[in-house]
């Protein structure tokens, strides 16, 4: 690769392009970094590599580069260019016996799209090596990286994307057994209506199985509906966040059911009930009875109380009370996500115990 060829993109912050290109000119003065190239935000492309050390004095010096890319083959932005230089680069870092996937980052007008890319390189990738396609889990990614009329490839190992679960269990598993019943808010409307904005967030924000709003009695209905409005409101916001956000997996959308609480406790009868109030059991305290729990139930109850605790004859049908701050009066927003939180803690050395199979 030539001197007037990039060697290496390294992806930043938005605004921090030049930073970056600065320091990395200071940490390995041979290099030229070019921010913002062609005018793309989020980019620095690095000229004059002696060798494959220069990435790592970048990673190891600059905490500005987010990303840095070791730039394989540079080629003209046209599909069959591309799918060219990726064959020839998979058949000495793709193996028959490993799976792949292609990654394309597509800056400017073309007149072919991101997937069109994907299908073409995949389709070259595969029939030089034989190897198999993984979009989930790859053995290695070709990333292909378009800058207007030019782009620039490389194949790196799968966990250059996914190195954020490598070795760690996944806990939403475990949260898809937890069924949240929560009394309502109810107060002055607007008060109402923004308390379950942030409820139902928090709540998708973990995908429970289910979320009850649970008053106790006879209550107003207005408030009511303003609480169930931001709950909904809440939970789809965060809802389509998810569905941006996570590649390889699709996020569970929390059902909302209304139900009097003493007749939710009664409904769930030989299921497991968890209650949150301060007068409960520290929950560093409780690892061996939150184990003994999920084990036993496929279904977890946990029952919150809003502006008013919940109802205290329930706590006799309960097989835990838990307090998840010790000394601390938590908000109605914060009671739940804190006992969820507190809960997978205490719960994630045993996640593949207690987890349920995705649906």
């Amino acid at each position: 690769m030539g001197e007037s060829e990039p060697c290496i993109l390294v992806k930043t912050g938005l605004s921090m392009e030049r930073v970056a290109a600065s320091r990395i000119e200071e940490e390995a003065p041979w290099l030229r970094a070019e921010p913002s190239p062609k005018g793309f935000r989020g980019l620095v492309l690095v000229y004059g590599c002696r060798g494959e050390e220069d990435a790592e004095i970048i990673e190891r010096r600059v905490p500005e580069a987010d990303r840095v890319i070791r730039v394989m083959a540079v080629v003209p932005a046209r599909l069959e260019d591309m799918a060219a230089a990726a064959a020839e680069l998979a058949k000495r870092h793709i193996g028959p016996g490993e799976c792949f996937a292609v990654r394309t980052v597509r800056r400017g007008k073309h007149d072919y799209t991101s997937i069109d890319v994907n299908v073409v390189v995949g389709d070259a990738v595969r029939r030089a090596t034989g190897a198999c396609v993984n979009l989930s889990r790859p053995d290695k990614i070709v990333l292909v990286e378009i800058i207007g009329n030019t782009a620039l490839l490389s194949i790196v190992p799968g966990s250059f994307e996914w190195k954020k679960l490598a070795g760690k269990k996944p806990i939403y598993r475990l949260m898809r057994r937890i069924r949240v019943a929560q009394m309502p808010y109810l107060g002055p409307l607007e008060a109402s209506y923004k308390m379950g904005v942030r409820v139902g967030r928090e709540v998708q924000n973990f995908e429970v199985k289910e979320l009850v709003i649970a008053p106790a009695g006879r209550v107003e209905a207005r408030p009511l509906a303003e609480f169930l409005r931001g709950i909904f409101e809440g939970i789809e916001s965060r809802y389509e966040i998810q569905k941006r956000s996570y590649n390889n997996r699709k996020p569970w959308r929390v059902p909302v059911y209304v139900q009097d609480i003493h007749q939710f406790v009664r409904d769930r009868r030989g299921e497991p009930i968890i209650v949150l109030e301060p007068e409960g059991k520290p929950v560093s305290e409780a690892r061996d009875e939150l184990l003994e729990i999920f084990r036993r139930g496929r279904t977890v109850n946990i029952l919150a109380g809003a502006r008013e605790g919940v109802p205290l004859g329930i706590y006799r049908f309960a097989d835990l009370v838990l307090d998840v701050a010790p000394g601390i009066t938590l908000s109605t927003e914060y009671a739940v996500s804190s006992a969820l939180i507190a809960i997978a803690s205490v719960l994630y050395p045993y996640a593949e115990e207690v987890e349920v199979e995705e649906s």
